[in-house]
């Protein structure tokens, strides 16, 4: 929502570009797997990080959008080319503007 009046955005779900770029999604999604996760990052060089497993709508009911476009038009200006949208965050800070990165990674101790 902006200035009262509803946005409708439109891109790719997030999981289904994670699966093009050959990460463990559904059944693969088990042992070191899980402890791996998706850091995003905007122009202005903000982070955030999701795990895989809260990705992967197999484990959870939280789809991201990639999105590209806002009612119809693409994302210009202050919402950079691209923009992840997380609606079920209740405060929206992870859903990033401005994104530029999204890089797969593993915590290891």
């Amino acid at each position: 929502m902006s200035n009262g009046m509803e946005t409708v955005y439109q891109g790719v779900w997030l999981h289904e570009v994670l699966k093009i770029a050959g990460v463990p999604q559904g059944s693969e999604l088990r042992g070191k797997a899980l402890a791996s996760y998706v850091l995003a990052e905007a122009q202005d060089g903000f982070q955030v990080i999701f795990s895989l497993g809260e990705l992967d709508p197999a484990f959870i009911d939280n789809e991201i959008l990639l999105a590209d476009t806002a009612n119809g038009k693409p994302l210009f200006g202050a919402q950079g080319r691209f923009r992840l949208v997380v609606p079920k965050d209740k405060p929206g800070v992870r859903s990033v503007r401005m994104l530029t990165k999204l890089e797969v990674g593993q915590v290891r101790k």
